[in-house]
């Protein structure tokens, strides 16, 4: 799980598993003050969110590998278009920060809204309006891309 959502938000395998290992040296260190199994995946999930847009924050810096150069590993998506598969992939890391974040949480982590507030400390009608908000960008860069309405 935090591997997943650091790959998926930065689409870079090394520093995915890089920061994996720094949220999982963070919680070795952190565990005696977490209370249950559930407090163990809340605190991972908040976590690994934050360290991935904090790092992303930093890359715009440092550009180093540009996310369409980044190899994606094989989706377990059963729809066989692979084409429309890496658009929408492609559409998705262009989005800004916070905007990307939420799609990820929502749609590849398939977090509900209320778990999404929760792990990045927002208020439930914030994510919302920000899922919303994602959203409505995602259907006018496929607008923009192919020339036709999006449903």
């Amino acid at each position: 799980m935090v591997f997943s959502i650091a790959l998926r938000f930065l689409r870079d395998r090394a520093v995915a598993e890089e920061l994996a290992q720094d949220v999982f040296l963070k919680l070795y260190r952190e565990l005696p003050k977490l209370e249950s199994p559930e407090h163990v995946k809340f605190w991972l999930r908040k976590v690994i969110s934050h360290r991935s847009m904090d790092y992303s924050r930093g890359a715009r810096v440092r550009r180093e590998v540009g996310l369409d150069d980044v190899a994606e590993p094989a989706s377990h998506w059963k729809s066989g278009d692979v084409l429309l598969q890496d658009a929408l992939r492609k559409l998705v890391s262009s989005l800004p920060d916070d905007a990307r974040m939420m799609i990820v949480l929502r749609y590849q982590e398939e977090m509900e809204p209320q778990e999404i507030a929760n792990t990045l400390g927002i208020p439930v009608g914030t994510v919302k309006s920000r899922l919303r908000r994602s959203l409505v960008l995602l259907r006018g860069k496929v607008q923009r891309l192919m020339g036709e309405p999006a449903r």
